[in-house]
């Protein structure tokens, strides 16, 4: 465990659109929407997943290997003012993040195969990832794509997210190819409920929340999406 990062707990459920509903309304009156939302409480996420040639991210999460962790270049709503190259790490039941900020220009020399533009920022993160690439032929493998409704409340520092319309780019790995068109990765019923906080859920969250009812799930989105390249998530890809 590195104990320079910032662990944080995390808990996912599945919910259908009743349950989402019931808990949206609850959790209105007890928690903020965070900053960054747009005017319909939501904002456009999509991610570019990566693994190596041995695929360990997603071996190792069907696997059940409790600590692992996984590389990704998100954006928000298409646009290219905020890319970010991070990794994910799981520890035991907590996660951690760390990211380092990308250019357009330098997303560009990625995708075109230059990676020595993550040499060229002397960043540790992306020192890390330029080796991974180098040693363990680290490739992008998926896109994922969905829309999030946040809310946030200091006391915890409890963040819940609604994750909907989850769909996959299939084999593009082109984050901002605007005649893109993701195809749905789960039920059109399902959506994502994912719970973060540092030590604690304030009761009255909780008892909003009513987690005792809900099914808990790993719902890694990246292996939902992956498993829609081939139809045996273990084959190699």
């Amino acid at each position: 465990m590195n104990t320079n990062l910032t662990y944080r707990n995390e808990l996912k459920f599945f919910v259908n659109y009743h349950q989402y509903f019931i808990i949206r309304q609850r959790l209105k009156d007890l928690m903020e929407q965070d900053k960054h939302v747009g005017p319909t409480g939501e904002y456009h996420i999509r991610s570019l997943y990566f693994d190596d040639i041995n695929n360990k991210a997603l071996h190792e999460k069907l696997g059940g290997i409790r600590d692992r962790s996984k590389y990704r270049i998100r954006i928000y709503n298409g646009q290219d003012n905020i890319i970010h190259f991070e990794k994910k790490i799981k520890f035991r039941d907590y996660i951690a993040k760390v990211k380092e900020p990308l250019t357009r220009a330098m997303f560009d020399r990625l995708m075109a195969g230059d990676y020595e533009v993550l040499k060229e920022q002397k960043k540790p993160l992306l020192d890390e990832i330029y080796d991974e690439m180098k040693d363990k032929l680290l490739r992008p493998k998926v896109i994922v794509d969905y829309v999030r409704e946040p809310y946030v409340c200091e006391n915890g520092n409890v963040r819940i997210t609604f994750d909907k319309e989850l769909r996959t780019g299939l084999h593009a790995v082109d984050i901002f190819d605007k005649s893109l068109e993701p195809i749905r990765a789960l039920d059109n019923d399902l959506i994502i409920l994912e719970v973060k906080y540092d030590a604690y859920i304030p009761a009255y969250i909780k008892i909003a929340l009513q987690l005792e009812g809900l099914n808990r799930q790993s719902a890694s989105k990246y292996v939902i999406c992956r498993k829609h390249l081939k139809f045996n998530p273990w084959e190699d890809y």
